[in-house]
């Protein structure tokens, strides 16, 4: 079973134009991303897919494999897709695809392994998601925070921008969890995926994964504990971000 990493980068964020080349800690956000995922052992390809000549010409500096794609893609998956169409080996229908968004500067090693043991120990499942525990309240109120609700299978249900499960007061007992931003797929449910229309709960949750069960499909959560994980989507975040990483245990390694 082949393992594929895709690090799907573009400069037009809405929020954050050219974020991916944005300097944190004297590195570039697209730099932590592909340094960090690199340290996982198992990759059998892992590169970059945009469609920008800066982020090309940045990541064949550093020697990154680096894949173009339409810029005309609005959903991060459908770039992985046509990433993994372009590459130059053979994918085959079970083999595991892996999205390692290009805004976690944060990510460990030990994230990806998470998303990739459910395959080893379930070959049900098709499709899996990085899954944390909430343990404060303000992520569990924040809707830039992605919310988990699952069954006793660990199978997603649905994913909210709003608190879910709901609760009157916050606590750690309500087992709530966030998404993080690393999704493993079998090559053959990641086409599917994209060749679904885009779903009702996806629109109105403005969350890709909804898609997957409006149409009946699962993903697995694969749980790793609280730690310090921020996505960036601002240059706030990347100050937050760069706080952080000081503090943590893969700087420094790259």
């Amino acid at each position: 079973m082949k393992i594929i990493g895709i690090i799907p980068a573009r400069m037009a964020a809405s929020r954050f134009p050219g974020k991916p080349l944005h300097p944190i800690l004297g590195r570039t956000l697209l730099e932590h991303v592909y340094e960090r995922a690199k340290k996982f052992p198992r990759w059998s390809a892992l590169a970059v897919a945009t469609c920008d000549a800066e982020i090309r010409e940045f990541s064949s500096a550093k020697s990154y494999p680096v894949i173009m794609t339409a810029d005309t893609h609005i959903r991060a998956l459908d770039r992985v897709t046509e990433a993994v169409e372009k590459l130059d080996m053979a994918v085959d229908e079970n083999d595991i695809v892996i999205n390692v968004q290009g805004d976690e500067p944060m990510l460990h090693p030990e994230m990806i392994e998470a998303v990739v043991r459910p395959f080893d120990e379930d070959h049900e499942v098709n499709g899996t998601m990085l899954a944390m525990p909430i343990v404060d309240e303000e992520l569990y109120q924040n809707p830039d925070i992605l919310k988990i609700a699952h069954n006793l299978k660990g199978d997603v249900l649905y994913t909210s921008r709003n608190p879910i499960p709901w609760c009157k007061k916050f606590s750690t007992d309500l087992g709530a969890k966030r998404i993080g931003g690393i999704f493993a797929f079998r090559w053959h449910f990641l086409k599917t995926f994209t060749s679904l229309p885009a779903s009702p709960l996806e629109i109105q949750e403005a969350c890709d994964s909804n898609r997957l069960y409006d149409y009946g499909h699962t993903q697995r959560i694969a749980l790793v504990p609280p730690q310090p994980f921020y996505s960036v989507d601002s240059p706030e975040d990347a100050e937050r971000v760069a706080a952080a990483l000081e503090q943590d245990s893969l700087w420094g390694t790259y």
